[in-house]
């Protein structure tokens, strides 16, 4: 399947997902898990893709844990994993710095124990002070424990000329209790103080891309994420298709109003979603239909008629929306068309 550059609709498949694709790269936080938990019908739709030989990596801007904890964890909610499996947005940071910095090269780690590892799996020593003679400062998620003088520590060794390195620039992270700081939100305190810029790694940026696809070696592969800015828009940048879940953080309003970078190939409630089809979006002169909907846009609003799978209703109106956007129309109001779906 081809990816779309300027994608005006979610595509349909006739086939599942999980045939279709030989590979998913799948977020994890909002997506398998929150705050530590699996997210409903997660566990057994994973055992179902990949009963059906789809072979399934888990791509995480997350750079607090090492890949061998993220797979003991999976494998305890009942997804097995091995270290191998996981990707981490520590290890493309640490790619990327070990491309810049000598072997050896000491680095001030602003972060968790997965970004220590990545650090050393690449030859380079984590040192924990600007006082230690680092090469570089890398900052990556440190847990809702960091503490600010963390972020002080960074300052210090970034305002006497390092380079500055950062796993991610995600705001926000989502947990059982709503959504908390992320790393992203970090990375802008430092920024603040030092008035640096960092060289980012993780999704949606290229080093992210070129870390999985080293270590996955996939031939056809989806991304699977919940999150527009990083995992659909690394799915963009990276040639590839994607599959938006409605489990983390992107609502369908965000949806809507996404630009073509950040627009998904298919759209589904949960995990389920990789293991069936997915339906066509047809257009009807100005309007779009999917199932059993009609979504099209009158005056400064989207209008949705019809019945059925309120999923199916979501795709039509994005159809309308995008297309919309496209031709140069823009703000336009959901709330009416969405109320009517009760997602």
């Amino acid at each position: 399947m081809s990816h779309q550059q300027d994608r005006v609709r979610p595509s349909g498949s006739a086939t599942a997902l999980n045939e279709a694709y030989d590979t998913a790269l799948l977020d994890l936080d909002g997506v398998v898990y929150a705050d530590g938990e699996a997210i409903v019908h997660a566990v057994d739709s994973l055992a179902a893709a990949r009963a059906g030989g789809m072979h399934l990596a888990y791509v995480t801007n997350n750079a607090l844990r090492t890949p061998d904890a993220v797979a003991e964890h999976l494998t305890e909610l009942g997804v097995p994993a091995e270290p191998s499996d996981v990707i981490t947005s520590a290890q493309a940071v640490a790619r990327l710095v070990a491309d810049q910095l000598p072997s050896g090269a000491r680095v001030l780690a602003i972060g968790g124990e997965g970004l220590r590892v990545a650090l050393r799996e690449r030859g380079l020593e984590p040192v924990e002070s600007a006082d230690d003679d680092p090469a570089a400062v890398v900052q990556g998620y440190g847990g809702p424990d960091m503490t600010w003088g963390r972020f002080a520590e960074a300052s210090y060794a970034i305002r006497r000329g390092l380079p500055w390195f950062a796993s991610n620039t995600d705001l926000t992270i989502p947990g059982a209790r709503g959504i908390a700081p992320g790393n992203g939100a970090a990375v802008e305190v430092v920024r603040i103080a030092t008035g640096a810029e960092p060289q980012v790694a993780g999704k949606p940026l290229p080093p992210m891309h070129r870390e999985t696809v080293l270590r996955t070696g996939a031939q056809r592969p989806i991304v699977v994420g919940d999150r527009l800015d990083t995992d659909i828009e690394g799915a963009f940048n990276g040639g590839v298709d994607s599959l938006l879940v409605l489990t983390g953080v992107t609502d369908a309003a965000q949806l809507l109003a996404a630009p073509p970078e950040h627009r998904p190939t298919y759209v589904d409630r949960d995990l389920r979603g990789l293991l069936t089809g997915q339906p066509e979006v047809t257009p009807d002169g100005d309007a779009y239909r999917c199932g059993g909907w009609t979504a099209l846009v009158r005056g400064d609003a989207l209008a949705l008629e019809g019945e059925g799978d309120a999923l199916d209703g979501l795709r039509a109106l994005c159809a309308a929306a995008w297309a919309f956007a496209g031709a140069g129309v823009c703000g336009l109001d959901a709330g009416k068309a969405l109320a009517s779906l009760q997602l």
